[in-house]
């Protein structure tokens, strides 16, 4: 048993729809063309299980864009928010036994910033619909319930190997598993996910961040060797000793058998902010690996938006690089990788 790689062959992704009782009110219909377009492209490689209090909208705006919903599946369910990264199920496999693990960690809203009492119970409300998906090809399925213990999916990364990444910011936040000590949650860590080490990152911030410096917003295994992260140039920016002490720790974090990694920076984004003038938390490490391509946020900057695009051309070198404008994303301060979730097969 095992956490795959993202980049492991993939069943499905979900994605948790945004509607109007939820915080996209103000700019649903913006929020809806960019969830379109991370479902058409998401439906174009792989199934896609979108989770929506209201499916029928759903499936209308899918199909005013002119998208091929025959790869999709809708399943109804009451939601808080769209973050489908942090309340969804973290799925372990286990080959031998061909059998899915849905972890069932606690998701409350990020240190109980935010109300989390629907999204809490997605994973429970759709588990028939996950088992389903399985077991028409001959997988089983077994919930795990963790649900004492408060993870989110953007706060952890592995190498498909026993490697896992995380920050000390977000996993040692007071309003999270505040009684426990490190040691004792990275003993958790190794245990819930078979692995055998975990790599800490101790200097993950963003401006305007709302999850205490989730993993997935800075730093990104590409593959077993490789670790795509966020690189701020200007000396001026209120970010560049903070990711300059990050790209250090990673220069000397060492692989399982002991080498250096290949790094590839990917340039911070030009300061983005909101019409408060509070600047909001825009970076590519938020990318989606899915079955054959990369889905990359872009945030309407050609130079550094192109930048990046060649960057994980590097790192993906046989995957297609797909641009997405998640400007109204960072809104509501995540991005595209925040809004995913996906679910690993099974060879």
């Amino acid at each position: 048993m095992y956490l795959p790689a993202e980049w492991h062959q993939q069943a499905f992704v979900q994605l948790t729809w945004p509607h109007k009782d939820t915080d996209w009110a103000s700019v649903l219909a913006d929020a809806i063309d960019c969830f379109c377009e991370i479902a058409r492209h998401v439906a174009e490689h792989e199934p896609l299980v979108i989770v929506a209090q209201y499916p029928d909208e759903a499936k209308a705006e899918l199909e005013k864009r002119k998208i091929d919903v025959s790869n999709i599946t809708f399943v109804q369910c009451p939601t808080n928010d769209t973050w489908a990264r942090d309340h969804a199920f973290i799925t372990c496999i286990d080959e031998e036994q061909r059998t899915v693990l849905f972890n069932d960690f606690q998701f409350n809203g990020w240190g109980l910033k935010f109300a989390a009492n629907d999204d809490n119970q997605i994973n429970r409300n759709i588990l028939p619909n996950v088992i389903e998906a399985y077991s028409t090809n001959g997988i089983s399925a077994e919930y795990i319930n963790r649900l004492d213990f408060v993870f989110e999916g953007g706060s952890i990364e592995s190498d498909g190997y026993g490697t896992l990444m995380v920050t000390t910011s977000c996993l040692l936040s007071d309003n999270r598993n505040n009684t426990l000590t490190k040691e004792e949650i990275e003993q958790r860590l190794l245990l819930y996910f078979n692995a055998k080490r975990v790599l800490w990152i101790e200097h993950s911030w963003l401006a305007g961040d709302d999850t205490d410096g989730h993993i997935d917003t800075v730093a990104r295994f590409c593959s077993p060797t490789s670790i795509a992260y966020v690189k701020c140039y200007d000396k001026a920016d209120e970010h560049y000793q903070e990711l300059q002490a990050m790209e250090q720790e990673l220069l000397a974090l060492r692989t399982s058998d002991g080498k250096p990694y290949t790094l590839f920076p990917l340039s911070l984004p030009d300061p983005c902010h909101d019409e408060d003038g509070n600047r909001l938390p825009a970076t590519y490490a938020n990318f989606l690996i899915i079955n054959d391509a990369v889905l990359l946020p872009t945030y309407s900057q050609p130079s550094k938006d192109a930048q990046a695009i060649e960057q994980l051309q590097k790192a993906f070198p046989d995957r297609k690089i797909i641009p997405i404008d998640c400007r109204v994303l960072i809104l509501q301060h995540g991005s595209l990788h925040c809004s995913t979730m996906q679910y690993p097969q099974i060879q």
